[in-house]
């Protein structure tokens, strides 16, 4: 799906097709919106099992193993067996959880980061209060907030701090919070951690505050980038996205819930708690809001979801209909993705696959007025294409889409940029240069670019269009006519 999942899919295949597995690359120019660990980890899994789009959502699948198995070991640790065994199901069942993790981009993966640390923490914390050794499980948590950070930067260790310092904050555990203080773990973060922002900013001055500053500070604070979404947003649409099991939920509405039960009970309610209620308040903060950000949420809510339900659960009747509830969430994901793949108009995988197969190593790809982000990966480009747009009218928008994304990253590297993003009245010229070349782009190009009409056009999908101009094409425009279009 588009824009995601071809943007970040096709930036693990940069890496790979590159070699080089430091800078992360959008049509090789350096591409800082986000840390590499997806592009890492779904890299890694292109060359091991070959170039699917399973393994280019390798990072997802990661993401949502660890945060479910997190789960499942602290359960099982502080609630028994029995609860561990019914909670997984839920959280594996929940559509947000399980389109999640078969989505190409960040969400799940730091969302399973997430998880993990603040069970991590928690679990840490409970040793120390029960007089148990917990300093492995201390410097695990501090690794694991080091890879949320490589996920998807500041909010790795951010939430997770966050909900801890309230939770031992409401319970007054003012020394376990001390505990959790550690030289050798905050050590340990930053071997893991630091290494690459400090490799990104001797290779790319200006990246430290391109990173943190415009991407993590100015994106919370403003109001400027798309999917503007009311306060409420979040609220709703987790309620709506966790039906029917979210009706079994009345209890939490009683104090009863929250106090009475024996040992830790309690304690891990009010942690999934609040976790469920930091999360959901960070993120609504910000005007701009996208569903998937929501997902380090839902592994703590499917938790409560699921001990909520057993509470009121009386008779075999309530315990048929509660899996009836589970399995109607299971179904309502399965849908969903039944209906991608029948209906597939958001991808240019069938125009990618036909020039995969007939372009020659050394012709150029031209994407007309539109960066189309999966034609890269389907078609295995290992060379930049040249995208032809009106880029001083770009360069006044402050949108978030494909042509604020280039032009942020032509930032880093102005001479490759000068190359690839060509103005409109230069691609005649260009072409004639090329000697032929393969051009992408909607159907109605021809009235912007009329030497179209002298192009073969290969094949058509979904409204885009495949042209190809031969050597002799190219060379009969004639470099200056053609340059004057």
């Amino acid at each position: 799906m588009l824009p995601d999942e071809g943007r970040y899919a096709s930036v693990a295949w940069e890496m790979l097709a590159t070699g080089d597995w430091l800078t992360p690359t959008l049509n090789g120019l350096p591409f800082f919106h986000k840390p590499p660990l997806f592009y890492w980890t779904s890299g890694a899994a292109l060359a091991l099992t070959g170039h699917t789009a399973f393994a280019a959502r390798a990072g997802s699948l990661v993401g949502a193993v660890l945060g479910a198995y997190a789960l499942y070991l602290f359960t099982l640790r502080w609630c028994g067996e029995e609860k561990a065994g019914r909670t997984v199901p839920v959280l594996l069942a929940q559509p947000l959880f399980f389109l999640g993790a078969q989505f190409a981009n960040l969400d799940t993966l730091v969302a399973g980061c997430i998880t993990a640390t603040i069970l991590c923490l928690a679990h840490t914390a409970l040793c120390f209060e029960s007089n148990q050794d917990y300093r492995r499980s201390l410097l695990l948590a501090y690794l694991l907030a080091a890879l949320g950070v490589l996920a998807k930067g500041l909010i790795g260790f951010v939430l997770p701090a966050m909900v801890i310092f309230l939770w031992l904050l409401v319970r007054r555990r003012w020394r376990s919070l001390w505990a959790l203080i550690s030289l050798p773990g905050l050590l340990l973060f930053l071997l893991v951690a630091a290494p690459w922002f400090v490799l990104m900013q001797q290779r790319f001055d200006g990246f430290l505050h391109y990173f943190f500053i415009v991407q993590h500070f100015q994106r919370f604070a403003s109001g400027g980038f798309n999917n503007v979404e009311p306060f409420w947003f979040y609220p709703v649409a987790l309620a709506v996205c966790s039906l029917p099991c979210l009706f079994w939920t009345k209890k939490a509405f009683s104090r009863s819930y929250w106090r009475a039960a024996d040992g830790v009970l309690p304690d891990v309610r009010l942690l999934m708690g609040l976790t469920v209620i930091c999360i959901v308040l960070f993120f609504s903060l910000p005007q701009s809001k996208l569903i998937g950000y929501i997902i380090p949420a839902v592994p703590a809510l499917a938790w409560l979801m699921a001990d909520l339900a057993f509470e009121i659960i009386q008779s075999e009747r309530a315990r048929w209909w509660w899996s009836v509830s589970v399995l109607a969430s299971a179904l309502i994901g399965l849908a969903v993705v039944g209906a991608l793949v029948v209906k597939q108009s958001y991808s240019a995988k069938p125009l990618s696959l036909v020039l995969q197969q007939q372009i020659k190593p050394q012709e150029p790809v031209y994407m007309l007025k539109e960066y189309v982000y999966d034609l890269p990966f389907y078609a295995r480009l290992k060379q930049p294409v040249k995208i032809v747009e009106d880029w001083q009218n770009a360069r006044q928008s402050h949108r978030d889409n494909w042509r604020t994304e280039l032009l942020d990253a032509a930032a880093f590297n102005p001479v490759l940029a000068k190359a690839t993003l060509l103005p409109m009245e230069s691609v005649g010229i260009s072409l004639c240069q090329d000697g032929g070349a393969w051009l992408i782009g909607r159907s109605e190009m021809p009235k912007d670019f009329p030497f179209l009409a002298q192009a073969e056009q290969v094949t058509a999908s979904h409204g885009q269009v495949l042209w190809h101009i031969n050597a002799q094409q190219a060379e009969a425009l004639g470099c200056a006519k053609a340059g004057s279009q």
